[in-house]
């Protein structure tokens, strides 16, 4: 088998909850979980516990996810749109903060149909809601749930999310080579498990260890040196 055909990049698999690295965004995740198991409400009585605050679920229909590029917001709407069951009650809206006039009439009449029937939305834009620009009436419908700032993943993070892929694999990444990495691949986790585990079939094809100078020829072979 060529170098070529071992190292090319197979797609990342569709984004969920489940494979979505956390970091300091579990509460967001958390939420958007039990939204999705009881669309719409969640019991006032129930409560849960995060990072050792115990937080008092009420009845809401809405979540809104805030945060720069890389943050996840992306994931974590295409996770929400994968899990819908019933599509009618489900309106998910990515970059409101770029909505133009028209785009702003039509997610304010989405919203409100999928409100009427008892459904959620789940939207997410770069800025707070108070913040962006849109007309008052849709601003306000987004104020009115749950308000999640997206954190991104600190480099601690990225190297255990790393760590533990390679792990899953049956890898062992030595920790020079998780730096080695982190420091030359784009910064979404999706493309680093990508070439992660293009890495896991270069080494297991040469039947060599992954070091980090089977690391550097690998990525070399990628033109991500």
């Amino acid at each position: 088998m060529t170098d070529q055909l071992l190292l090319e990049l197979a797609p990342p698999p569709a984004p969920t909850f489940a494979n979505f690295a956390a970091g300091r965004n579990r509460a967001a995740v958390e939420a958007l979980a039990r939204l999705e198991a009881a669309p719409g409400v969640v019991d006032p009585g129930v409560v849960y516990q995060v990072d050792y605050q115990v937080v008092y679920q009420v009845v809401y229909q809405v979540v809104y996810l805030w945060g720069e590029a890389g943050s996840g917001k992306s994931h974590l709407l295409a996770a929400a749109a994968g899990a819908a069951g019933d599509a009618a009650r489900r309106a998910v809206l990515d970059d409101v903060d770029r909505l133009g006039e028209a785009g702003q009439l039509e997610a304010f009449d989405r919203f409100n149909r999928v409100r009427a029937a008892g459904g959620s939305v789940i939207a997410a834009g770069r800025s707070p809601p108070a913040a962006l620009p849109l007309r008052e009436d849709l601003r306000s419908r987004l104020l009115s749930g749950l308000v999640f700032q997206l954190l991104p993943l600190a480099d601690g993070e990225k190297a255990a999310a790393l760590a533990a892929h390679a792990t899953a694999r049956g890898m062992k990444l030595p920790a020079d080579a998780v730096d080695h990495l982190l420091a030359r691949l784009p910064r979404d986790l999706g493309t680093q498990f990508a070439v992660l585990d293009a890495i896991d079939r270069y080494s297991l094809a040469r039947k060599r260890p992954v070091t980090l100078p089977l690391v550097r020829e690998a990525l070399a072979a990628l033109a991500l040196r």
